[in-house]
């Protein structure tokens, strides 16, 4: 049976140059959960007023997105310009330079927005293409281009993961239910919510509070899973309990404490071990595990997009920490009439996202009952 072509597209905008580089970034995003700790890259290939080839890095350790466009094209590549989300790697890793294979499918010119921020090309791959007679352009759709990449760019140039805090609160502030009422404060289509964008992080943490008061197991479920996150608990009193769901499935699930170097090397630190569980140490800073050592030790794991949902406490920890990069925050309308008032962290939590509101742009959504916020802290 003869394989069917792809349809060659025309293209027919004024702004072409644009135009492909938004099509590249919208092909880069289907990478997203897949190709982590590597950026999200897309690609277009042009010829003649018309698009030949496409493609976009799918999974880590696979072809990047030069080369999977070069292999759909439906005509010779050779003079033709692409378009591609990032700078084209010029060094070995899990696969051959695409700077080598671009010159060798005779490309004339290549078109990205900037250089890319890893130091092992920071505009190595450009110079690469010059020098073999390939013209290069830069500059092109540079901010939606830079938004693709924040969370590699916040881990090479940072050497921390990007942090998105998320919490469900109810309208008078309340982070938690009251006796009586059901678990849950954010309906089903918001958990739903969550758990797609925990299918797509690379770890999850939270506290030691929240794992004696909910025993979570912090796994995504219902919806279609890009990748597994690491669970991650600060413990500096190493109170997880032995019988928890998170230690009963520590064979399973890649699960990590972060406590004391004295908890470290305690028995019930070896019984952890014994379950599957890492156990690993860190310095206290003010009577508290340091959370920046926490996330440099995270990033030196390939941890880029990490999501906390802790309480209170470790939220606030984050945010006067200026360790926060993304907060996505579901408003529940309040149930019944005889709620407990909010406790003070819980009033801290919501004063300080009162003035986060004010002073940085953010977007509602309704989802379900709920009212889903949020907020950039480092726009690009």
């Amino acid at each position: 049976m003869t394989p069917r072509r792809r349809r060659t597209l025309y293209l027919s905008e004024t702004n072409i140059d644009e135009s492909m580089m938004l099509r590249a970034l919208s092909l880069a995003k289907r990478g997203e959960g897949f190709v982590e700790p590597n950026p999200m890259v897309g690609c277009v290939i042009v010829r003649g007023g018309r698009i030949i080839g496409e493609g976009w890095h799918r999974r880590f350790g696979g072809p990047h997105a030069e080369i999977n466009a070069l292999r759909s094209c439906t005509e010779s590549p050779r003079g033709a310009t692409v378009y591609v989300s990032l700078e084209p790697c010029c060094h070995s890793g899990k696969t051959p330079p695409c700077t080598d294979t671009l010159i060798a499918a005779k490309v004339a010119e290549v078109v990205a927005p900037f250089p890319d921020p890893n130091p092992l090309v920071a505009g190595r791959g450009f110079w690469a293409l010059r020098a073999a007679g390939i013209k290069v352009r830069i500059g092109i759709a540079p901010a939606p281009a830079s938004a693709r990449i924040v969370p590699f760019v916040t881990r090479v140039k940072k050497n921390r993961p990007f942090v998105i805090l998320k919490w469900a609160q109810t309208q008078d502030g309340r982070l938690a239910a009251s006796p009586g009422e059901s678990r849950w404060i954010s309906c089903g289509e918001s958990r739903r919510w969550v758990h797609r964008l925990r299918a797509r992080v690379d770890a999850i943490l939270v506290g030691s509070g929240t794992v004696l008061a909910d025993d979570p197991l912090l796994i995504s479920r219902g919806v279609p899973i890009r990748r597994v996150a690491r669970r991650v608990v600060l413990d500096a009193r190493l109170r997880i309990p032995m019988k928890g769901r998170l230690v009963a499935t520590g064979q399973s699930v890649s699960t990590q404490v972060f406590t004391t170097r004295a908890r470290a090397r305690s028995p019930k630190a070896e019984k952890l071990r014994g379950n599957g569980v890492s156990v690993q140490s860190l310095p206290i800073r003010n009577g508290s595990l340091h959370l920046p050592s926490a996330l440099r030790r995270l990033a030196g794991q390939q941890v880029t997009n990490l999501l906390v949902e802790g309480g209170p406490t470790m939220l606030n920890s984050f945010l006067s920490a200026d360790l926060a990069d993304r907060i996505v925050v579901f408003i529940a309308p309040a149930k019944g009439k005889r709620l407990r008032r909010p406790n003070v962290r819980e009033r801290t939590l919501a004063a300080t996202m009162s003035g986060i509101l004010k002073r940085f742009p953010n977007k509602s959504r309704r989802c379900g009952v709920d009212q889903r916020i949020e907020v950039d802290l480092r726009p690009c």
